[in-house]
């Protein structure tokens, strides 16, 4: 998946100023003018960031963002506001669990920063969530192989902790037979 990300706000200059401060990063952009827009946008395409206005006709930043976490609860969450006030950052934080809060303008560092910092905040969450799902996968084929050997499990120690290695056959005809019943028992 590339590095897609959404800017959305109601006005168009916003927009570009954000693409513009952004033109020499390696994201896929993606803009919308309001939050029903960009919903409909994140429906078609994955996105790992987005970064919204707080005062937007029809649907504010806020509700917008709180709408993005349980839509899309991996994408990571930016809010811009020229209106910044510690009531509407509160808000934000709370109901949309907000990575950044930026006040405009913005600083171009700043925000670069903070961007590359939650491509690679949802890469490494992504990457975190596919090592779960292998040891899920890996202690569901344990219980298998546990339940056609009992005892293949569990491990033997010492008088020190130390585990104490059996030899094991690495006989061709065992592994097959090993892998064959396996098969049968799924």
């Amino acid at each position: 998946m590339s590095d897609s990300i959404i800017i959305v706000d109601d006005e168009p200059g916003v927009i570009s100023a954000l693409k513009r401060s952004l033109i020499e990063e390696p994201y896929d952009i993606h803009t919308a003018g309001s939050g029903a827009e960009a919903l409909g946008i994140m429906r078609d395409h994955e996105m790992k960031l987005v970064i919204s206005d707080e005062r937007m006709p029809g649907m504010t930043g806020t509700e917008f963002l709180s709408t993005v976490k349980n839509m899309f609860p991996e994408t990571i969450r930016i809010m811009l506001t020229g209106h910044a006030s510690i009531d509407a950052a509160m808000k934000a934080v709370n109901n949309g669990e907000i990575y950044r809060f930026f006040a405009k303008p913005w600083n171009d560092i700043e925000l670069k920063l903070a961007v590359r910092s939650a491509i690679e905040k949802y890469n490494l969450e992504e990457e975190n969530r596919g090592l779960l799902k292998t040891v899920k996968r890996q202690a569901l084929e344990l219980r298998q192989l546990e339940k056609i050997y009992p005892g293949i499990t569990s491990l033997k120690k010492d008088k020190e902790g130390n585990v104490v290695l059996t030899e094991i056959s690495t006989d061709d005809e065992d592994i097959s037979d090993i892998i064959a019943q396996m098969k049968m028992k799924k």
